[in-house]
Protein backbone atom coordinates (compact mmCIF):
# COMPACT_ATOMS: atom_id res chain seq x y z
CA UNK A 1 0.00 0.00 0.00
CA UNK A 2 1.42 3.38 -1.00
CA UNK A 3 1.76 6.23 1.48
CA UNK A 4 1.19 9.79 0.32
CA UNK A 5 4.27 11.98 0.31
CA UNK A 6 3.91 15.21 2.30
CA UNK A 7 5.99 16.88 -0.42
CA UNK A 8 4.13 15.49 -3.45
CA UNK A 9 2.21 18.67 -4.27
CA UNK A 10 5.35 20.83 -4.38
CA UNK A 11 7.17 18.26 -6.51
CA UNK A 12 4.22 17.93 -8.92
CA UNK A 13 4.66 21.57 -9.91
CA UNK A 14 8.12 20.92 -11.32
CA UNK A 15 8.94 19.58 -14.79
CA UNK A 16 10.82 16.26 -14.53
CA UNK A 17 12.63 14.39 -17.30
CA UNK A 18 14.34 10.98 -17.27
CA UNK A 19 17.55 10.38 -19.25
CA UNK A 20 20.39 7.88 -19.41
CA UNK A 21 24.05 7.92 -20.35
CA UNK A 22 26.87 5.36 -20.20
CA UNK A 23 29.68 6.38 -17.82
CA UNK A 24 32.61 4.06 -17.05
CA UNK A 25 30.56 1.06 -18.09
CA UNK A 26 27.50 2.02 -16.04
CA UNK A 27 24.26 2.79 -17.83
CA UNK A 28 23.49 5.72 -15.58
CA UNK A 29 19.87 6.80 -15.38
CA UNK A 30 19.30 10.34 -14.19
CA UNK A 31 16.42 12.74 -13.65
CA UNK A 32 16.34 16.45 -14.43
CA UNK A 33 14.07 18.61 -12.26
CA UNK A 34 13.13 22.23 -12.79
CA UNK A 35 13.36 24.68 -15.68
CA UNK A 36 15.78 23.93 -18.52
CA UNK A 37 16.82 27.60 -18.62
CA UNK A 38 17.46 27.91 -14.86
CA UNK A 39 20.35 30.16 -13.90
CA UNK A 40 21.86 27.45 -11.70
CA UNK A 41 22.24 23.67 -11.93
CA UNK A 42 23.00 21.37 -8.98
CA UNK A 43 24.23 17.80 -9.50
CA UNK A 44 23.49 15.33 -6.70
CA UNK A 45 25.43 12.35 -5.34
CA UNK A 46 22.95 10.47 -3.16
CA UNK A 47 23.41 8.34 -0.05
CA UNK A 48 24.26 4.67 0.35
CA UNK A 49 21.50 2.32 -0.86
CA UNK A 50 19.54 5.40 -1.84
CA UNK A 51 18.63 6.66 -5.31
CA UNK A 52 17.27 9.77 -6.96
CA UNK A 53 13.95 9.85 -5.06
CA UNK A 54 15.62 10.49 -1.71
CA UNK A 55 16.48 14.17 -2.25
CA UNK A 56 13.18 15.02 -3.94
CA UNK A 57 11.69 16.61 -0.79
CA UNK A 58 14.60 19.11 -0.79
CA UNK A 59 14.46 19.59 -4.57
CA UNK A 60 10.75 20.41 -4.33
CA UNK A 61 11.47 23.34 -2.00
CA UNK A 62 13.70 25.09 -4.57
CA UNK A 63 11.86 25.03 -7.92
CA UNK A 64 13.92 27.82 -9.48
CA UNK A 65 16.99 25.60 -9.69
CA UNK A 66 17.73 22.92 -12.29
CA UNK A 67 18.55 19.75 -10.37
CA UNK A 68 20.18 16.66 -11.84
CA UNK A 69 19.70 13.53 -9.74
CA UNK A 70 21.35 10.36 -11.04
CA UNK A 71 20.98 6.90 -9.57
CA UNK A 72 24.59 6.15 -8.75
CA UNK A 73 26.08 3.01 -10.37
CA UNK A 74 24.69 -0.19 -8.88
CA UNK A 75 21.75 1.57 -7.20
CA UNK A 76 18.24 2.38 -8.34
CA UNK A 77 17.95 2.02 -12.11
CA UNK A 78 21.67 2.44 -12.89
CA UNK A 79 23.80 -0.58 -13.72
CA UNK A 80 27.10 -1.25 -11.91
CA UNK A 81 30.46 0.17 -12.91
CA UNK A 82 32.58 -2.10 -15.08
CA UNK A 83 35.67 0.03 -15.78
CA UNK A 84 36.45 0.98 -12.16
CA UNK A 85 35.58 -0.64 -8.81
CA UNK A 86 32.73 0.46 -6.55
CA UNK A 87 35.19 2.27 -4.30
CA UNK A 88 35.30 5.93 -3.27
CA UNK A 89 37.86 6.52 -5.99
CA UNK A 90 35.72 4.66 -8.55
CA UNK A 91 32.53 6.55 -7.66
CA UNK A 92 34.44 9.87 -7.66
CA UNK A 93 35.79 9.16 -11.15
CA UNK A 94 32.24 8.31 -12.26
CA UNK A 95 30.84 11.56 -10.80
CA UNK A 96 33.50 13.69 -12.51
CA UNK A 97 32.98 11.89 -15.83
CA UNK A 98 29.19 12.28 -15.47
CA UNK A 99 29.44 16.04 -14.92
CA UNK A 100 31.89 16.38 -17.80
CA UNK A 101 29.69 14.33 -20.16
CA UNK A 102 26.74 16.63 -19.45
CA UNK A 103 28.86 19.68 -20.22
CA UNK A 104 28.50 21.04 -16.69
CA UNK A 105 32.12 21.10 -15.54
CA UNK A 106 32.85 24.36 -13.75
CA UNK A 107 29.25 25.59 -13.78
CA UNK A 108 27.14 23.08 -11.80
CA UNK A 109 27.21 23.13 -8.01
CA UNK A 110 27.94 19.69 -6.52
CA UNK A 111 25.75 18.35 -3.70
CA UNK A 112 26.50 15.17 -1.79
CA UNK A 113 24.25 13.46 0.73
CA UNK A 114 25.57 11.06 3.40
CA UNK A 115 27.71 8.49 1.52
CA UNK A 116 27.56 10.90 -1.41
CA UNK A 117 29.36 13.54 0.67
CA UNK A 118 32.47 11.33 0.70
CA UNK A 119 32.23 10.70 -3.05
CA UNK A 120 31.66 14.34 -3.96
CA UNK A 121 34.45 15.51 -1.63
CA UNK A 122 36.88 13.04 -3.18
CA UNK A 123 35.85 14.14 -6.67
CA UNK A 124 36.29 17.85 -5.88
CA UNK A 125 39.63 17.21 -4.17
CA UNK A 126 40.75 15.32 -7.27
CA UNK A 127 39.82 18.12 -9.63
CA UNK A 128 36.08 18.10 -10.32
CA UNK A 129 35.39 21.70 -11.30
CA UNK A 130 32.49 23.20 -9.39
CA UNK A 131 31.76 26.70 -8.07
CA UNK A 132 30.68 25.34 -4.67
CA UNK A 133 30.17 22.15 -2.70
CA UNK A 134 27.14 21.33 -0.52
CA UNK A 135 27.29 18.42 1.94
CA UNK A 136 24.02 17.27 3.55
CA UNK A 137 24.44 14.93 6.53
CA UNK A 138 28.19 14.83 5.86
CA UNK A 139 30.20 11.82 7.01
CA UNK A 140 32.79 14.04 8.67
CA UNK A 141 34.60 11.23 10.45
CA UNK A 142 34.65 7.44 10.32
CA UNK A 143 31.36 5.81 11.27
CA UNK A 144 33.38 3.64 13.63
CA UNK A 145 34.08 6.81 15.62
CA UNK A 146 30.47 8.01 15.64
CA UNK A 147 27.94 8.17 18.51
CA UNK A 148 26.70 4.60 17.88
CA UNK A 149 29.97 2.65 17.69
CA UNK A 150 28.43 -0.68 18.71
CA UNK A 151 25.63 -0.43 16.16
CA UNK A 152 28.16 0.50 13.47
CA UNK A 153 30.38 -2.48 14.31
CA UNK A 154 27.37 -4.80 14.15
CA UNK A 155 26.40 -3.31 10.78
CA UNK A 156 29.91 -3.86 9.46
CA UNK A 157 29.80 -7.49 10.64
CA UNK A 158 26.38 -7.95 9.02
CA UNK A 159 27.53 -6.67 5.61
CA UNK A 160 30.72 -8.69 5.72
CA UNK A 161 28.71 -11.81 6.50
CA UNK A 162 26.41 -11.04 3.57
CA UNK A 163 29.50 -10.71 1.39
CA UNK A 164 30.87 -14.10 2.46
CA UNK A 165 27.66 -16.06 1.93
CA UNK A 166 26.62 -17.43 -1.50
CA UNK A 167 25.37 -14.58 -3.69
CA UNK A 168 21.65 -15.40 -3.50
CA UNK A 169 21.75 -15.99 0.25
CA UNK A 170 23.68 -12.76 0.84
CA UNK A 171 21.26 -10.73 -1.28
CA UNK A 172 18.30 -12.39 0.48
CA UNK A 173 19.76 -11.40 3.87
CA UNK A 174 20.40 -7.80 2.84
CA UNK A 175 16.83 -7.36 1.59
CA UNK A 176 15.01 -8.68 4.65
CA UNK A 177 12.10 -6.51 5.81
CA UNK A 178 13.35 -6.48 9.39
CA UNK A 179 16.77 -5.20 8.31
CA UNK A 180 15.29 -2.24 6.44
CA UNK A 181 12.76 -1.54 9.19
CA UNK A 182 15.40 -1.57 11.91
CA UNK A 183 17.57 0.91 10.01
CA UNK A 184 14.62 3.19 9.29
CA UNK A 185 13.35 3.09 12.89
CA UNK A 186 16.76 3.92 14.33
CA UNK A 187 17.44 6.84 12.00
CA UNK A 188 14.00 8.51 12.12
CA UNK A 189 13.80 11.03 14.97
CA UNK A 190 10.46 12.70 14.25
CA UNK A 191 7.58 12.01 16.61
CA UNK A 192 5.04 12.67 13.86
CA UNK A 193 3.46 9.26 13.22
CA UNK A 194 2.35 9.99 9.68
CA UNK A 195 5.77 11.30 8.73
CA UNK A 196 7.45 8.25 10.27
CA UNK A 197 5.08 6.01 8.35
CA UNK A 198 6.02 7.73 5.09
CA UNK A 199 9.76 7.52 5.90
CA UNK A 200 9.47 3.77 6.49
CA UNK A 201 7.54 3.43 3.23
CA UNK A 202 10.28 5.29 1.36
CA UNK A 203 12.96 3.01 2.77
CA UNK A 204 11.03 -0.18 2.06
CA UNK A 205 10.29 1.02 -1.48
CA UNK A 206 13.78 2.14 -2.51
CA UNK A 207 16.42 0.80 -0.10
CA UNK A 208 16.57 -2.61 -1.79
CA UNK A 209 16.93 -1.25 -5.32
CA UNK A 210 20.51 -2.33 -5.83
CA UNK A 211 21.97 -4.26 -8.75
CA UNK A 212 23.79 -7.06 -6.97
CA UNK A 213 25.02 -8.33 -3.64
CA UNK A 214 28.63 -7.78 -4.67
CA UNK A 215 28.25 -4.15 -5.74
CA UNK A 216 26.30 -3.17 -2.61
CA UNK A 217 28.79 -4.86 -0.27
CA UNK A 218 31.72 -3.34 -2.15
CA UNK A 219 30.14 0.10 -1.81
CA UNK A 220 29.50 -0.48 1.89
CA UNK A 221 33.16 -1.32 2.49
CA UNK A 222 34.03 1.92 0.73
CA UNK A 223 31.60 3.87 2.91
CA UNK A 224 33.14 2.72 6.21
CA UNK A 225 36.70 2.99 5.00
CA UNK A 226 36.70 6.72 4.34
CA UNK A 227 35.09 10.04 5.27
CA UNK A 228 35.03 13.67 4.14
CA UNK A 229 37.95 14.65 6.39
CA UNK A 230 40.19 12.35 4.34
CA UNK A 231 39.87 14.75 1.39
CA UNK A 232 39.24 18.10 3.07
CA UNK A 233 42.74 19.45 2.44
CA UNK A 234 42.11 19.30 -1.31
CA UNK A 235 38.79 21.19 -1.20
CA UNK A 236 39.24 24.91 -1.82
CA UNK A 237 35.80 25.88 -3.17
CA UNK A 238 33.19 27.42 -0.84
CA UNK A 239 31.56 24.55 1.06
CA UNK A 240 28.35 24.28 3.07
CA UNK A 241 27.81 21.52 5.62
CA UNK A 242 24.15 20.92 6.55
CA UNK A 243 24.41 18.65 9.58
CA UNK A 244 22.10 17.31 12.28
CA UNK A 245 22.28 17.54 16.04
CA UNK A 246 21.04 13.97 16.60
CA UNK A 247 22.88 12.19 13.79
CA UNK A 248 23.66 8.61 14.83
CA UNK A 249 26.52 8.35 12.34
CA UNK A 250 28.60 11.51 12.86
CA UNK A 251 28.94 13.55 16.10
CA UNK A 252 28.51 17.33 15.97
CA UNK A 253 32.09 17.99 17.09
CA UNK A 254 33.40 16.12 14.05
CA UNK A 255 31.53 18.56 11.79
CA UNK A 256 32.96 21.53 13.68
CA UNK A 257 36.46 20.10 13.45
CA UNK A 258 36.02 19.48 9.73
CA UNK A 259 34.90 23.05 9.07
CA UNK A 260 37.94 24.37 10.93
CA UNK A 261 40.22 22.26 8.76
CA UNK A 262 38.77 23.44 5.44
CA UNK A 263 39.80 26.49 3.43
CA UNK A 264 36.31 28.00 3.03
CA UNK A 265 33.53 26.16 4.83
CA UNK A 266 30.55 26.89 7.04
CA UNK A 267 28.29 24.69 9.15
CA UNK A 268 24.52 24.89 9.46
CA UNK A 269 23.44 22.67 12.35
CA UNK A 270 19.79 21.57 12.41
CA UNK A 271 18.50 20.91 15.91
CA UNK A 272 16.25 18.03 16.95
CA UNK A 273 16.81 16.00 13.79
CA UNK A 274 19.09 13.10 12.88
CA UNK A 275 20.44 11.48 9.71
CA UNK A 276 17.19 11.94 7.76
CA UNK A 277 17.33 15.70 7.19
CA UNK A 278 16.12 15.16 3.61
CA UNK A 279 12.94 13.44 4.80
CA UNK A 280 12.16 15.14 8.11
CA UNK A 281 13.11 18.79 7.54
CA UNK A 282 13.74 19.36 3.83
CA UNK A 283 12.51 22.94 4.16
CA UNK A 284 15.26 23.70 6.65
CA UNK A 285 17.85 22.10 4.39
CA UNK A 286 16.52 24.08 1.41
CA UNK A 287 16.63 27.34 3.39
CA UNK A 288 20.26 26.73 4.36
CA UNK A 289 21.18 25.84 0.78
CA UNK A 290 19.36 28.86 -0.62
CA UNK A 291 21.07 31.28 1.78
CA UNK A 292 24.47 29.81 0.96
CA UNK A 293 23.92 30.08 -2.80
CA UNK A 294 22.76 33.69 -2.51
CA UNK A 295 25.75 34.59 -0.34
CA UNK A 296 28.09 33.04 -2.90
CA UNK A 297 26.47 35.05 -5.69
CA UNK A 298 25.36 31.86 -7.42
CA UNK A 299 21.60 32.34 -7.19
CA UNK A 300 19.19 35.25 -6.72
CA UNK A 301 16.31 35.58 -4.30
CA UNK A 302 13.39 33.18 -4.58
CA UNK A 303 9.76 34.20 -4.16
CA UNK A 304 8.70 33.80 -0.49
CA UNK A 305 6.48 30.80 -1.22
CA UNK A 306 9.28 28.82 -2.87
CA UNK A 307 10.97 27.78 0.34
CA UNK A 308 8.92 26.25 3.15
CA UNK A 309 10.94 26.60 6.35
CA UNK A 310 9.94 24.02 8.93
CA UNK A 311 11.90 25.08 12.00
CA UNK A 312 14.82 27.10 13.26
CA UNK A 313 18.40 26.47 12.25
CA UNK A 314 20.77 26.26 15.22
CA UNK A 315 17.96 26.77 17.70
CA UNK A 316 17.35 24.61 20.73
CA UNK A 317 13.81 23.88 19.67
CA UNK A 318 12.90 20.71 17.86
CA UNK A 319 11.86 21.55 14.28
CA UNK A 320 8.22 21.18 13.40
CA UNK A 321 7.07 18.59 10.90
CA UNK A 322 4.62 18.86 8.02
Amino acid sequence: MSVHSPYAELLARMPIERHEIVILGSTTRYWVYGPVDAALTIVIAHGYRGEHHGLEPVIAQLPGIRWIGPDMPGFGESTPLTEVPHSIDGFAKWLTAFVDALGLSGTAVTLGHSFGTIISSKAVADGLKTPALILVNPISTSGLEGPSKTATKLTVAFYRLAGLLPDRVGAFLLKRWIVVQFMSSVLAKTKDRELRRWIHYQHHTYFNNFASRDSVVEAFEASVGSDVSTYSDGITVPTLLVAAELDDITPVQAHRDLVESMADARLELLMGVGHLIHYEVPGLAAAAIHSFLVEQGLFGDLPPEATTVQGNIESGAEPSTP
